[in-house]
């Protein structure tokens, strides 16, 4: 009685064991008798920062698609020749109370100086993008500084991009010249506009006049004085 007491605690004990034995896939393979461990493997794309010059090189070498993510205004100004344009951020003409609030302080400061546009996330932005490329297309993400494209880059490598490069520091520290581009500016002053822009004239002309002013006193001084002489004593 012990012993068929002892052979069913056995064979109840190998029960278990083998309730617990799998069969494992390998490379088409059946390997039976081995425990199943699941593994999840998250394959995670990381964002290239690249200067200038190693962005040529992915754009001419390994044929890289540059998307430019500025707002309209910049992208208007100025922007590399025969790139793609999905705004990160859109201007903002909701008419709820808060928003235009905000948006009038926004245009009689920063929009007044600077010429920056009241903007807000632009809700399609990943899927404009899915739209026009698939998650393997290789894309050179550019802005103004170098912030807006690495916030893009992380919403596409959540998206399932896996190739995705930005120029650090943005267009900003780009030199004139470095790209074929289109607009009415270089890519490094894309970003200025408004009173800010027209100050910097305005102080132009002004020292070029006090320059020829004091030439013309120094090395023509009867002159001058005659000059002086002849206008008006109020």
């Amino acid at each position: 009685m012990a012993g068929i007491g002892f052979s069913s605690a056995l064979s109840s004990t190998r029960s278990f064991w083998t309730s617990c034995l799998v069969s494992e896939t390998h490379i088409g393979r059946t390997m039976p008798g081995k425990l199943l461990h699941r593994k999840n493997l998250n394959i995670k794309a990381e964002v290239s920062y690249v200067n200038a010059e190693e962005a040529k090189k992915l754009i001419s070498v390994e044929e890289y698609t540059i998307l430019d993510v500025r707002d309209k205004s910049q992208y208007d100004r100025a922007h590399i020749k025969s790139c793609y344009h999905v705004p990160l951020f859109i201007e903002n003409q909701d008419n709820d109370f808060g928003t235009i609030l905000k948006r009038t302080v926004h245009n009689n400061f920063s929009g007044l100086f600077f010429g920056l546009p009241f903007t807000k996330l632009n809700p399609d932005f990943v899927q404009s993008v899915k739209s026009q490329f698939s998650p393997g297309s290789k894309l050179l993400l550019v802005c103004q500084e170098g912030l807006r494209s690495a916030v893009a880059a992380k919403e596409l490598e959540q998206a399932g991009f896996q190739n995705i490069a930005c120029i650090t520091s943005g267009l900003q520290a780009v030199k004139p010249g470095t790209f074929d581009s289109v607009g009415t500016t270089e890519l490094k002053d894309a970003g200025k506009g408004g009173l800010i822009t027209v100050q910097g004239k305005i102080s132009a002309v002004l020292g070029t006049v006090l320059v020829c002013a004091y030439l013309f006193i120094t090395f023509f001084p009867e002159q001058a004085e005659k000059l002086f002489q002849i206008a008006p004593v109020s």
